[in-house]
């Protein structure tokens, strides 16, 4: 996977965090996860992104690839990785777990969105694969 230049990541990423305003704007917190990601896709599918769902990624171990049922919630544009949370608190493990799914997925740029929170600029952090 090529590596996307710096201005398309943050004109993608910038897209994200939008729709996930908009979605915590009409659902607000409190939620389980699952209908924020419902609605994210939604408002991310009509923008216009390009987007897999839930895609499979196998873990590499020593040059052997080894599927063991792991999951990415969202990577939008083949560029970044959206992990959707709803959670009274991110836990460091939380940041960490999105930069291993940008290894696996080589994908440069990972967003972590958790919509438990009064406002959204608090539920996000921003990972970049170096």
């Amino acid at each position: 996977m090529a590596l996307a230049p710096l201005p398309r990541i943050n004109e993608i990423t910038s897209a994200i965090i939008k729709a996930a305003i908009e979605v915590h704007r009409a659902l607000g917190p409190g939620l389980l996860e699952a209908p924020y990601f419902a609605c994210l896709v939604y408002e991310l599918r009509n923008a216009g992104l390009r987007l897999d769902t839930e895609r499979r990624v196998p873990v590499v171990y020593k040059e052997v690839r080894i599927d063991c049922g792991f999951r990415v919630d969202l990577i939008v544009e083949d560029t970044v990785v959206v992990e959707v949370k709803s959670l009274a608190q991110v836990a460091p493990v939380h940041p960490a777990q999105l930069l291993t799914y940008l290894k696996f997925t080589g994908c440069p740029a990972g967003l972590l969105i958790n919509f438990n929170v009064p406002v959204l600029k608090n539920g996000l952090t921003r990972v970049l694969n170096t």
